[in-house]
């Protein structure tokens, strides 16, 4: 096992060290700007690794030390491949504006040429530092990779080398000879210190301050952890407010630091003895980091497996199964410390491998066991949801089902693997496991530390069930999530140098068509755009609200004023934005052109409907506001996008009509031009009445009303003959058409009212029947039955079918003779 399962345990609670090792990057960039490349030192260091590497025998840790020496070298050769950029690009543009060279066979008039030739020179001597740095930075990147390569394959050898295993039991008496000692030479370190004159009277001085410590130590470490627990369930059961679970939480961190402190009094009391040896010394410096593992383990095991009352569920377990968990937390912070302990006593000690194997493997074997319960935990909690299916599940309980069978088969493989006598895959398989557990464990908590807090500031209790529910929280979770990725791959073997090294990566960029894009050049070009979208947005509302209304612009020449400077806008912000971040597209052209085909047949419906948009606004045919009527839809035009066109018909739907269809199609647009327009009502009068007298009644109805236009006058058609009455009708000229069916209603009521009054009869159709043969209506004879039935001969003559229904008693459908 090896020490960074510590460090892993102490970054998923603080992740300062993660960026403390990523500014060592910007730190050497910084010096390269102040000092620059020396090609000559370069060269040295260079052959150096070269001749370390063609030999393969420094350790592990002398490899480290050199890769962090390229590292800062290669950062400086980067920040050399800038040099003179801007005199190149204008060499560069000079050369472009003397045109193409001449082709072969051909030539160019010599001031030209001179000229041509002087500007090369000019750029090659300005491009020399920058290719020479571009080489420096490629033979330093793959050193880098080289010594990435040897480090990574002595990790895998580690993992698969067989050593002693520890249920043999000839092992076991290294082991015992081990330990005893150990235990022999601290009893002779405190034996010598005490028969030491000096240490003694060293030891009576600081007795005062030794004796404080011990007692300080004393009550912080076994009293300090419950007082603080009381005060957190004091505040999350009795406090006021509504974040008292919150403020519950923050103090039960207090869970850590006090008892934590304790024991650093405790190594502060036993170094002030005067009484510690080397070894006991070195063991008084790691006793705080064995206190705060065994202490931190119990605090998260207290809040994700909490009383209830305490703190809200996080598993949703029985309260027997909840006290099992914060009894498995415990423990396994016990497991982890004599872990750590082990590690360093067999560092100090030189233990040989069959003491070693002898000495870890109980402890990996109870570390096993109590992974396998926590995964049995999690299952009961996976279990415990009432979704028939899988895929009902929460996506966290699914995964919390996922983990719970990784870490039983985690614990049950790492000690088979180490007793057979792998035992450092034993330790990848256990340690990892639990301390992945613990990550996950505290992104919960904080998950949840997150949400009462976006409560507190909604206003909302953080006891609401529905604070979980907020697309805010749900975002800063993800985001703490990739946050913890490499916690997660430091925790599972990763080094910090291959972090930097992705890191480094990242913020140098990537070629892409020959143009590298970096974050820097990317984080350019979203502030630029966003500025210029702000901007974009800022100028359309002043237009919308200060500008336009004080014109005699009509709404829907409003609307497309708006519109375009929305898409000139958003255009212009685009383009400034890719020329500030310095992103040369001209590389990406015939890419983006082999794209724009494939995209132009697969987007033809979207970019035609984007056109026709872009039409409609210019030309304006149907502008917002307009009553339209097309492919059988009416309605009012309430906007127009740049796909599509939005109409609310007059039963208060909305239909959303392609711009396509309103630009090939035909529409009719009855307010376009003036909101005056016809309404023609059709009336019919009995035979009979005065026609003269009910064109005059007509025509008084049609001028009596205040909406119809005196010019043009109402008019009264007298349309024909029909086959029932004498048609009219009233075509009156309405000065604004989207009253016209109040209208039309109105003159209707007042037309029967008048010819009510009038006498004049509104006839209704009638029709005269006629029979034929009526003498079948009378009374028949009873029906015979009828007899037997004979087969047809094909022989006998058939009768003839009737002309009609008269004449024949068999005229009711009656069979006849056969």
């Amino acid at each position: 096992m090896k020490f960074r399962f510590l460090f892993a345990l102490l970054a998923v609670l603080a992740t300062a060290v993660l960026p403390t090792a990523l500014s060592t990057p910007a730190l050497a960039q910084a010096q390269a700007q102040q000092e620059g490349p020396d090609y000559a030192q370069w060269n040295k260091v260079a052959s150096r690794v070269e001749k370390v590497l063609a030999e393969g025998k420094a350790s592990t840790a002398a490899f480290d030390t050199l890769r962090g020496e390229l590292v800062d070298w290669r950062t400086r050769f980067l920040d050399a491949q800038n040099i003179n950029s801007a005199r190149i690009k204008t060499l560069r543009d000079q050369i472009s504006a003397l045109g193409d060279p001449p082709a072969e066979g051909e030539t160019e008039p010599q001031e030209i040429a001179k000229r041509r030739a002087e500007l090369t020179k000019q750029l090659n001597e300005a491009q020399a530092p920058s290719l020479k740095a571009v080489e420096a930075y490629s033979r330093a990147d793959g050193l880098i990779r080289e010594i990435d390569q040897i480090i990574r394959e002595r990790q895998a050898d580690q993992l698969l080398q067989l050593g002693p295993s520890p249920v043999n039991p000839v092992n076991w008496a290294a082991g015992l000879t081990a330990i005893r000692g150990t235990l022999v030479e601290v009893g002779n370190e405190l034996s010598s210190n005490w028969e030491n004159p000096n240490a003694r009277a060293t030891m009576r001085s600081a007795l005062p301050v030794t004796l404080l410590f011990l007692a300080l130590a004393a009550l912080l470490t076994v009293r300090g952890r419950r007082w603080m627990e009381m005060l957190s369930v004091f505040l999350a059961q009795r406090g006021r407010g509504r974040g008292r679970t919150l403020f519950s939480g923050i103090a039960s961190l207090g869970q850590i630091v006090v008892p934590t402190l304790g024991v650093v009094l405790l190594a502060g009391a036993l170094k002030s003895s005067a009484m510690l040896g080397l070894r006991t010394e070195r063991l008084a410096q790691i006793l705080p980091i064995l206190g705060f593992t065994i202490f931190t383990a119990g605090w998260l095991g207290g809040r994700v497996f909490a009383q209830l009352g305490v703190s809200r569920a996080i598993l949703t377990l029985p309260p027997e199964r909840r006290a099992e968990g914060r009894f498995n937390s415990w423990i396994i912070g016990l497991i982890l410390a004599l872990a750590m302990l082990a590690q360093e006593v067999s560092k100090v000690e030189t233990y040989s491998a069959e003491a070693v194997a002898v000495l870890s493997f109980p402890i990996l074997l109870l570390a096993g066991l109590m992974l396998s319960r926590m995964g049995q935990l999690l299952l009961a909690h996976s279990r415990a949801d009432s979704a028939e299916s899988p895929e009902e599940r929460p996506y966290r309980n699914r995964v919390a089902a996922f983990l719970g069978r990784a870490a039983i088969g985690a614990g049950l493989i790492g000690p088979l693997l180490a007793a057979v006598g792998y035992a450092e895959a034993g330790d990848f398989f256990v340690y990892p496991s639990i301390l992945t557990l613990a990550l996950m464990g505290f992104l919960l908590l904080l998950q949840r530390f997150v949400t009462d807090i976006y409560a507190i500031l909604m206003g909302r209790d953080v006891e609401d069930p529905e604070n979980g529910g907020d697309l805010i929280p749900v975002l800063i979770g993800m985001m703490l999530v990739l946050l913890s990725l490499p916690v997660l791959a430091l925790i599972w073997g990763a080094r910090i140098a291959d972090l930097t090294e992705l890191w480094t990566r990242f913020t140098a960029g990537y070629s892409i068509g020959g143009t590298r894009i970096s974050p820097t050049s990317f984080l350019t070009f979203v502030v630029v755009f966003t500025l210029g979208y702000a901007l974009t947005r800022l100028v359309q509302g002043m237009l919308r609200s200060t500008v336009l209304p004080k014109t005699k612009i009509d709404p829907g020449g409003q609307t497309a004023l708006i519109s375009g400077v929305g898409y000139v806008g958003i255009f212009l912000a685009g383009v400034v934005s890719v020329t500030t971040a310095g992103i040369d597209l001209s590389s990406l052209a015939i890419v983006a052109g082999a794209l724009s085909v494939g995209i132009g047949f697969g987007l033809q419906t979207i970019v035609q409907n984007f056109v026709s948009g872009i039409i409609l606004l210019i030309e304006r045919p149907v502008s917002q506001g307009d009553w339209i009527e097309v492919g059988g839809v009416m309605g009012i035009v309430k906007d127009i996008s740049v796909r599509s066109t939005r109409i609310q018909t007059f039963d208060r739907t909305d239909v959303i009509v392609p711009n396509a269809d309103l630009i090939a199609g035909q529409v009719t647009n009855w307010t376009r031009q003036n909101l005056t327009g016809r309404v023609i009502l059709k009336v019919g009068v009995a035979y009979g009445s005065d026609t003269r007298k009910v064109e005059k009644i007509l025509m008084e109805i049609g001028e009596s009303h205040p909406l119809v236009m005196v010019n043009p006058a109402p008019l009264v058609v007298f349309q024909g003959f029909g086959a029932d009455a004498l048609e009219f009708e009233l075509r009156v000229i309405l000065r604004d058409i989207n009253y016209g069916l109040s209208v039309r209603t109105e003159l209707n009521h007042e037309i029967a009212r008048r010819f009510a009054e009038e006498g004049i009869e509104i006839p209704f159709a009638q029709r005269d029947i006629w029979l034929r043969n009526p003498e079948t209506l009378r009374e028949r004879p009873a029906p015979q039955p009828p007899g037997p039935f004979l087969p047809r001969q094909s022989a006998e003559p058939q009768p003839e079918p009737l002309a009609d229904l008269g004449g024949d008693a068999d005229a009711d459908g009656g069979d006849g003779p056969r």
